[in-house]
């Protein structure tokens, strides 16, 4: 059998990634396994996942939701630390494992930081893998944050530029601020007719 293909959701909070992932295993014909970042979270032990943790302790050293101010605004930072570090690095290559074994995934991520993508495209070489860019407005964002239980309020908007800011671009991208989550899943599936490029490109610049 050989290995999987995967459709990789790169996106802020609520852009609307896992709504999206739910339409796109609803259209394609194969079953394709929805992995997302919330489900590694939420497998850490609960004193892992910070509420504005002090330095050092576990919550600090896990996932760590942060009250700050930026740009003049109060918001919610995610971060973190070195446990919730090695818990990226280990998902990054669960998936590849997992998508090797045959299984198709739809990767549900957010890019804090460009590194995670250099790493995805490390752990994910050799593998088919479209890079797709859910991109939402920011004041449509924030309303479905409001309306999300266990959301802290500002937490799309402390990483909202960061997520796309990587440089490397997409295969594809979908606008889900007035798009449905239909019109954008078949958007997707059409780009699955053509190879993907830009985690093979990244792979190579990166390998050199």
């Amino acid at each position: 059998m050989g290995a999987g293909r995967i459709i990789f959701l790169n996106g802020c909070s609520s852009a609307g990634k896992t709504t999206l992932a739910i339409m796109l295993q609803q259209l394609l014909e194969e079953p394709y396994q929805h992995i997302a970042l919330d489900q590694f979270r939420d497998g850490m032990p609960g004193k892992y996942r910070g509420l504005n943790s002090p330095s050092g302790t576990p919550g600090d050293l896990g996932l760590n939701v942060v009250p700050i101010e930026k740009d003049g605004e109060r918001v919610t930072e995610i971060r973190f630390g070195a446990h919730g570090e090695q818990i990226l690095r280990g998902m990054r290559r669960a998936i590849a494992a997992f998508a090797r074994e045959g299984n198709n995934v739809i990767i549900d991520d957010i890019l804090f930081k460009k590194e995670y993508l250099l790493d995805y495209a490390l752990a994910l070489d050799g593998l088919e893998a479209w890079f797709v860019g859910v991109r939402c407005s920011l004041a449509v964002v924030n309303e479905r944050e409001s309306k999300r239980l266990g959301r802290f309020p500002g937490t799309a908007t402390s990483h909202y530029h960061e997520v796309h800011a990587h440089d490397a671009g997409y295969d594809l991208e979908v606008d889900t601020t007035s798009s449905t989550p239909r019109a954008c899943a078949e958007r997707i599936i059409a780009r699955l007719d053509n190879p993907p490029t830009v985690l093979r490109q990244l792979h190579e610049r990166i390998s050199h």
